[in-house]
């Protein structure tokens, strides 16, 4: 034996705001780095460390196919030793595509088909022909998608409007868009004549088109002349262009908008598969390929383990292995049929992270962005045990977290600090758990929960009444009006159903903020994102006579070199790429003719510098302030206006995204896990932010399993008892000294949490 300590050896890492420092990193360990959000945890893990191995990995191979593979970047690093294969699970959520399952997402469908070619009795064909996306394989009625989707002619229309006053109510046919101007000038209708006014002729042609065998033609009036386009009719359109598509491939068009204006029902003649009757009569010990998408995952996973047919037995032992790792993730409710789009935050998150388990490769560095973000403390322990596997099989585990309970389950924790930003950047902390109680300089410690006694009284009621959305079971609750609400529970329990579900189809004047992520962009800045950019350019405009176009780095005020990136990427074959400021601009984006101008002494650019806090001072139109004020509430105050989103932290994103939605005025706020990625210092703050607006007279209503929060609540309503089918009833309503009392899952990790010996 030599001695030596197997670790990763990091020097000098000055990435983001990471200001030159080093690390040893234990390898076969679970090691935790925590710290406020934008403290420089990712630019250590994520921008350092995973980009170099990757990198690194990459040299592996011939130049011509490296050339065709993801290219790193060499980080802002003076040495890095002994790193080892990396597998990156990020906190981004799971591709929601219209078709996307829990199937499809883990690669289990596939599979399922194969077994079907091969053990399935009749046999009809190939594994593909068992596809609804197939020609053969498809339902005739609807297309595939499972149900009927037609539009709403009544929700589509508003027949006491004409063409040019808006009357088709959805967007891309309406004349904001294309479509929609060319019904005003084709000639083929009235634009100014009411669609109730129609006569029978022309309202038939209007809705459905030509008589069949003819054909209309109306001028479509571009830039080269006027070019004849096939009227069809709206409903054929409609349906032609945004139901029989994949429309998540549109700009500009949600899944959300097409079903505002559509009526949707279960096809009646494949019950909701999208397959064909000879698909469907094909079967496997009595059931079809439809019953196994349908298991719940603990019944598929028995099924599979009663296959003796010599084909398709050895099919069975390949798919096994990955239900496994979804029910050792406690996700044995689920079915693969599960559509990934209305799984929960922590659903998602699991099974995400179990994708990624199937390797039985080891000595690898697994890498976990907050893996406990919408969790419920009751599965952690799924998540702790995961990690403790993955070590007993020689691999290192590098959790980025902010939860205490995986905190204290690390042989090594590495705190950032001591702020965000500029005030972060250095290793304020390096060791043990019991170390880190004792460490002054430390933000991570065990922090008491301090429960609420004194919550507000309230006298009325947000009722919901027999709700049924996905696993609820016909819940009646009723929601108190102008205090602040937790809605708590396991993952999968019907948080998300009840709120975002029930009570946004009873009350959608309320505004809504989810967990959809935030676009990371190089293009896109604090400011644009706030809104505040369309202001500024507003101001330099209105001072200086020139467009507003002028002062964007996206449009006129681009610089010619660099076409508004600051920066240029030499293009060198096979070589790594490299990142090299632009010397025409200096890196600021702008033309020599944008920096000219200037507002108060400043140009564009040394605006976007500011501070959010600096920016409060130097601004003085309270629309602009007023917007500064939301990013300050959630602890933003230390980012310039002009940081990109694709350089934030997973809790900066999460902050920003708060406080853009929190823009919107209204009276009623329901937020979706807004805890999401931020560290315990940072839950004060966004408490203040609730209790403010509380205060105000309105009503705050978050879904959360953040123990902080849901002790500060006024009230708390738990749903459960477990998830999937387990779920989707009321077990707990009450404030936070009554639950202390209850047995519920929530109940139990609250009195931990709080010391209680109740």
């Amino acid at each position: 034996m030599s001695g030596i300590k197997d670790e990763m050896i990091l020097r000098g890492l000055k990435e983001n705001n990471l200001k030159n420092i080093d690390l040893n990193i234990p390898k076969e360990k679970i090691v935790v780095f925590t710290g406020v959000s934008g403290s420089g945890k990712s630019s250590v893990v994520f921008d350092t460390l995973a980009r170099e191995s990757r990198r690194q990995m990459t040299l592996n191979y011939p130049q011509y196919i490296r050339y065709q593979m993801p290219r790193y970047e060499r980080p802002n690093a003076d040495l890095m030793l002994n790193l080892s294969p990396v597998v990156v699970v990020e906190q981004r959520q799971p591709g929601s595509h219209s078709r996307s399952t829990v199937g499809t997402y883990m690669d289990i469908n596939p599979l399922i088909r194969l077994l079907f070619s091969r053990a399935g009795k009749p046999s009809i064909g190939t594994a593909h022909d068992f596809s609804s996306q197939s020609a053969f394989g498809k339902c005739p009625e609807c297309d595939g998608f499972g149900e009927i989707v037609k539009p709403d002619v009544h929700k589509l229309v508003d027949f006491n409007k004409s063409l040019r006053e808006y009357a088709v109510r959805f967007k891309p046919l309406s004349p904001s868009g294309w479509q929609g101007r060319w019904m005003i000038t084709g000639g083929l209708f009235d634009p100014d004549k009411p669609i109730k006014d129609y006569s029978d002729e022309e309202l038939r042609l209007f809705l459905y088109g030509p008589p069949e065998g003819e054909k209309v033609y109306a001028p479509f009036h571009t830039k080269n002349g006027p070019q004849p386009h096939e009227w069809d009719g709206l409903l054929p359109r409609f349906t032609r262009l945004y139901i029989k598509r994949d429309i998540t491939k549109l700009k500009g068009v949600t899944i959300d908008d097409v079903l505002a204006v559509s009526i949707r029902s279960l096809c009646p003649v494949c019950k909701g598969s999208g397959l064909n009757p000879k698909v469907l009569a094909c079967k496997i010990n009595g059931f079809n390929i439809a019953d196994y998408y349908q298991f719940e995952l603990t019944e598929l996973l028995a099924e599979l383990g009663k296959i003796r047919d010599p084909l398709g037995e050895p099919i069975a032992k390949q798919i096994k292995p990955q239900i496994q790792q979804l029910i050792d993730m406690g996700l044995g409710y689920l079915s693969l049929s599960r559509k990934i789009s209305t799984l929960s935050g922590g659903e998602a998150q699991r099974v995400k992270i179990a994708r990624h388990l199937g390797t039985s490769l080891n000595n690898l560095t697994y890498i976990f962005d907050e893996p406990g973000a919408g969790l419920h403390p009751e599965e952690t322990d799924k998540l702790v045990q995961m990690m403790k596997n993955l070590k007993a099989r020689h691999n290192t585990v590098i959790v980025i977290e902010h939860d205490p309970s995986i905190i204290k389950e690390a042989d090594e924790i590495i705190e950032m600090g001591p702020g965000a930003g500029i005030h972060g950047g250095e290793v304020v902390y390096q060791g043990s758990v019991e170390g880190l109680k004792k460490a002054k300089v430390s933000t991570t410690g065990d922090i008491k929960i301090t429960i609420n006694e004194n919550p507000r009284p309230f006298g009325s009621f947000f009722t919901i009444t027999n709700a049924k959305h996905n696993n609820l079971k016909n819940v009646t609750v009723q929601i108190p009006k102008n205090v602040f609400v937790t809605i708590c529970g396991v993952s999968g329990s019907g948080k998300s159903s009840l709120m975002l579900g029930a009570f946004k189809e009873k009350y959608p004047e309320a505004v809504f903020t989810g967990q959809k992520s935030i676009g990371r962009s190089s293009r896109s800045t604090l400011a644009t994102y706030m809104g505040i950019m369309d202001d500024i350019r507003a101001v330099f405009a209105r001072e200086t006579g020139k467009p507003a176009g002028l002062f964007s780095f996206n449009s006129l005020g681009a610089c010619p070199v660099c076409k508004g990136k600051g920066v240029v990427k030499p293009d060198v074959a096979f070589a790594d790429p490299v990142t090299i400021r632009c010397e025409a601009c200096g890196g600021t984006r702008y033309s020599a003719e944008a920096l000219e101008y200037k507002y108060r002494g400043k140009n564009i650019v040394e605006i976007l510098d500011l501070t959010v806090e600096e920016a409060l001072e130097y601004f003085q139109l309270s629309k602009i302030r007023k917007r500064l004020m939301k990013l300050k509430d959630t602890g933003m105050e230390y980012l310039t206006l002009g940081q990109t989103t694709d350089t934030l932290s997973g809790g900066e994103l999460q902050r920003l995204k708060l406080a853009s939605g929190l823009q919107k005025e209204g009276q009623i706020y329901v937020l979706d896990e807004p805890s999401v990625g931020l560290h315990q210092k940072d839950h004060e703050k966004l408490l203040a932010v609730f209790q403010t607006l509380v205060d105000r007279g309105n009503s705050v209503i978050i879904i959360e399993h953040n123990l902080d929060l849901i002790a500060a609540s006024d009230w708390i309503i738990e749903m459960g008892p477990g998830g999937g089918k387990e779920g989707g009833q009321v077990i707990f309503e009450g404030t936070p000294e009554d639950i202390l009392r209850a047995d519920t899952p929530t109940a139990k990790w609250l009195r931990t949490g709080a010391g209680s010996s109740q």
